[in-house]
């Protein structure tokens, strides 16, 4: 396929504009973890408490998701959309004008940044029902590539702090956040397609389906490990090799950027040579890199392996996204917000348990061991469904599983 079928198809404002939504949410969706050095040192919070602080905002999100996900269906995605994003811009103006003045405030305002973590249950399928099955793979990878946002946090939260104080990060947020919903409101649209109202009731219908469990379990693994890794990366460098804010924020954004940018392109591998093949692959590398991790003490060593780890989790999202629209593509908004809801799941889990570890072992080894077995589960998972997958839905799929 070539990006220029992406102009005959579907409708290229909304991709972009998609795109541009999901990028804002999640760098507003992971604030806090760039900023977590500078607002711990402030409110002089423990690792445990630093660790919950980053990931308050990832379990909100999740929650969240399934919520936005039912509004995507029942009064449109462009309007979900716009909820969501006042919601966030009002939280934003909130902390940069009254401040966060106790370890409480950072976890309620964790809590309705979990708004920007729910754009994944508008943009995905917004953009998505736009385009036929044989281009989902690309076309969820570029709306997902949004997750780009948690790079422009780390390079540029820890900077901004350090110059003007980390309270005037969330006042400065408010910049592009009102100028991406100017320009979601302007262009995005609704796909021409009948779409079913959603109530609670379906996603409970949904979760009495096995697989709609296996996919929640593997965005769980992969889209949980990559965020979660991407809010802790700031206090992990300056923890574990004594890095000031700001040169911790380069390195996690290096890292960050391989699972963001490298999302479209694990969705474009996995319409080439199926999702449950790249999947596979992914997987294992995830958590060989995670092991790898846990062993090297060199900085430069680490950073070329969490690299690597980040990469491979965020083309598994990409993957993940190419086999769910072959599965459910009449249920795609629920669906969308359910494994969403998982992977946030992931997330919570990684980033509190990174501080956990840190603080009742003085490493985070154990926290990525863990996470690495969770990886190797991932892939016995796939080892028991993908005959059946291949030979019932799977058959009568227009694209490569």
């Amino acid at each position: 396929m070539k990006i220029s079928d992406l102009k005959k198809s579907g409708h290229w404002p909304t991709l972009l504009t998609a795109f541009l939504y999901f990028d804002f949410s999640f760098t507003a969706w992971t604030l806090l973890g760039p900023l977590g050095v500078q607002i711990g040192e402030a409110l002089h919070l423990s690792a445990q408490q630093k660790g919950l602080m980053v990931a308050v905002p990832i379990l909100s999100g999740a929650a969240l998701r399934i919520l936005l996900g039912l509004l995507v269906d029942r009064i449109g995605a462009k309007n979900a959309g716009v909820i969501a994003q006042i919601v966030v811009i009002c939280g934003l103006a909130a902390a940069w004008l009254i401040g966060l003045k106790n370890f409480e405030a950072t976890l309620l305002m964790g809590a309705v940044l979990g708004f920007a973590g729910a754009s994944f249950a508008v943009a995905l399928p917004q953009a998505g029902r736009w385009y036929p099955p044989n281009m989902q793979g690309v076309v969820m990878g570029l709306a997902g590539a949004g997750n780009v946002g948690t790079v422009l946090d780390a390079l540029f939260a820890p900077r901004i702090a350090a110059a003007y104080g980390w309270r005037n990060v969330f006042g400065l947020a408010l910049i592009p956040a009102v100028l991406v919903l100017l320009v979601y409101v302007i262009f995005s649209r609704e796909a021409p397609v009948d779409v079913k109202k959603k109530n609670l009731g379906d996603y409970l219908n949904l979760l009495r389906q096995t697989d709609a469990h296996w996919f929640c379990f593997y965005y769980t693994v992969s889209f949980g490990g990559f965020v979660g890794l991407a809010s802790s990366y700031v206090l992990y460098f300056k923890s574990e090799f004594g890095l000031p804010a700001v040169h911790a924020g380069d390195f996690a954004a290096i890292c960050t950027a391989s699972g963001a940018l490298l999302r479209p392109v694990g969705g474009a591998v996995a319409d080439r040579i199926g999702g449950i093949r790249a999947l596979y692959r992914l997987y294992i590398t995830a958590a060989l890199a995670l092991v790898a991790a846990g062993f090297a003490h060199s900085l430069y060593l680490n950073l070329a392996i969490l690299l690597v780890a980040s990469g491979a989790l965020g083309m598994a999202n990409g993957a993940v996204f190419q086999l769910l629209p072959q599965r459910f593509g009449k249920d795609i908004g629920v669906m969308t917000g359910l494994v969403g809801a998982g992977g946030g799941v992931g997330g919570f889990y990684l980033a509190s348990s990174l501080g956990l570890s840190k603080g009742l072992t003085n490493s985070y080894f154990t926290g990525f061991l863990i996470f690495a077995g969770l990886c190797v589960l991932a892939v016995l998972g796939l080892t028991l469904v993908k005959t059946r997958w291949r030979t019932t839905w799977g058959a009568l799929a227009q694209a490569r599983i």
